[in-house]
């Protein structure tokens, strides 16, 4: 009985995980959709997958799985099946998301309409940020890299350790031809706050 009631909240953890990562893909096109900006690492693989011609999806996952390499060796027991779903299917997520925006002319033309745009993808992006890493099964290969840093170094607050991955990310994006922009801004500093009210209102309450 004991047995069955963990496997079924189990497999409830990976339904709300998979969900989230499908609302992360979303907001990632959202901000897409905006061309002002998105968040420095997606931004950072856009703008380094244009550059070498590999689509994006592709592109995201030869990252993820070298950066996945020292997850590996440094913070194993931050490894799960959301590591491997957030790894090798957001971009995929992304991609159908956004063409679909196209194919429906959904592009915003003036500034405020961009700027309605980014405020919907801060929304949908920390509600998946939210979903995604709030049940413990397993976080994305980026997303350790600051967490790894703050147990290595934990002097140094963890927020400081993702401002500077964040800023690596945004740096590289602006060299490679990338947009740095308010969504960027948006993303790097004002995410926070409402993913911990979605963790708060919605994601432990759906635990």
């Amino acid at each position: 009985m004991l047995k069955n009631k963990l496997s079924q909240n189990y497999v409830k953890r990976c339904v709300i995980m998979l969900l989230g990562n499908i609302l992360l893909g979303l907001g990632v096109s959202i901000f897409k959709l905006s061309r002002l900006g998105n968040d420095p690492f997606s931004g950072m693989v856009m703008a380094l997958a244009e550059r070498v011609d590999i689509p994006y999806a592709n592109f995201l996952i030869i990252l993820n799985l070298l950066i996945f390499l020292i997850q590996l060796m440094t913070g194993r027991n931050l490894i799960g099946i959301g590591t491997i779903v957030n790894a090798s299917l957001v971009g995929y997520f992304v991609t159908f998301f956004y063409s679909l925006f196209q194919k429906l002319s959904l592009t915003p033309e003036a500034l405020w309409q961009k700027v309605i745009v980014v405020f919907i993808g801060v929304i949908v992006t920390s509600l998946g940020v939210s979903l995604y890493q709030t049940p413990p099964v397993g976080i994305a290969p980026f997303d350790s890299l600051s967490i790894i840093m703050a147990k290595k170094w934990p002097k140094i607050p963890y927020f400081w350790h993702r401002m500077l991955t964040d800023a690596v990310c945004a740096v590289i994006c602006f060299y490679a031809g990338g947009i740095v922009g308010l969504g960027t801004l948006v993303s790097a500093f004002g995410l926070g706050p409402f993913v911990h009210f979605f963790d708060d209102h919605v994601s432990k309450k759906l635990l």
